[in-house]
């Protein structure tokens, strides 16, 4: 999920030499309006708020008209808020107004704490119900609604073997109503990333992904075309690249693999959630939010790219 050790030495060697990583950013996107095929930077939104449950934002789920939208904290508080955006044809993110924070419950009602908080994964069904996906103690969770007890869906072999902090960073929903899950750092024997499906009775593997160069997968939708996204990160000496990349599937088949954006280090903070939704003009949107791990030399973002058909 976070490398917290790598991550913490990085920025406490920016905060010695008298940097933030706000300085360090240089906006020089890879994916840009120049390249046919590439995805275009819509806009990067600085979120803040003063409550103390407010960062470290691991997956969201935006509504279909992207203007309202769920995050979920490896602190395990989920949040719902309403987005104002410009009356342009960008509709870029204007304010960001929380609605709703709960504090997720354990399947007792408890309040989760200690290990088993870190939520890093989460699919909202049609109808409304939340599925978030853990990784300290690897699980799938239902809660009807953010209050409401968990609902800890089975637990395979292949998900208790799985190594802490390395384990269910993502999860997405398909239009049956389908889940699938995948780890941060957990490869199969041939190097490819493991794709795991709960059809509302079992799990099964149906696919793998291939894994290319150093990103970790760190979010994953479906979006309203019906094609598999997964969000991936890298994590350089004092910053983060990002990567989308989709494909078409089929069954327990998947095929069409394109990347539709790789950043610059230092471009967006820590990438890790992503929501695939169409704006005004029909476009396909992918909005990711970073975490922030709680540091002041982080920042919360919204980031917004339009990608290609």
């Amino acid at each position: 999920m976070r490398h917290r050790s790598a991550i913490k030495l990085s920025l406490g060697l920016a905060a010695a030499i008298g940097l933030s990583l706000t300085t360090l950013v240089v906006y020089r996107p890879i994916a840009s309006a120049a390249q046919p095929g590439a995805a275009q930077l819509v806009a990067a939104y600085r979120w803040t708020h003063p409550a103390k449950w407010f960062g470290g934002f691991s997956a969201l789920s935006m509504s279909p008209d992207g203007r309202q939208m769920t995050v979920i904290s490896d602190r395990a508080t989920i949040v719902t808020a309403d987005i104002q955006r410009g009356a342009d044809l960008m509709q870029a993110i204007t304010s960001v107004t929380p609605t709703k924070a709960h504090k997720l419950r354990a399947s007792d009602g408890a309040i989760l704490r200690g290990r088993i908080v870190d939520a890093e994964g989460l699919a909202v069904a049609q109808d409304g119900t939340l599925f978030i996906s853990f990784e300290g103690v690897s699980r799938v969770a239902r809660h009807r609604k953010g209050d409401s007890r968990a609902e800890v869906l089975p637990r395979p072999k292949a998900f208790r073997r799985l190594p802490l902090n390395k384990a269910l960073e993502a999860l997405a929903i398909d239009k049956r109503g389908h889940l699938y899950t995948l780890p941060e750092r957990a490869l199969t024997k041939s190097g490819d990333i493991p794709v795991w499906r709960w059809n509302g009775s079992r799990w099964d593997r149906p696919f793998v992904l291939p894994s290319r160069g150093n990103f970790l997968p760190v979010g994953a939708d479906f979006g309203p075309d019906g094609r598999f996204y997964l969000l991936e990160r890298n994590f350089g000496f004092i910053g983060f690249r990002s990567r989308l990349r989709r494909w078409n599937v089929v069954g327990d088949h998947i095929s069409g693999e394109v990347t539709l954006l790789e950043t610059g280090l230092g471009l967006h903070d820590n990438l890790e959630g992503v929501s695939i939704w169409r704006d005004q003009s029909g476009a396909l949107r992918a909005t990711m939010v970073s975490d922030d791990n709680f540091k002041s030399l982080q920042r919360t973002e919204l980031v917004e790219y339009r990608l290609p058909e």
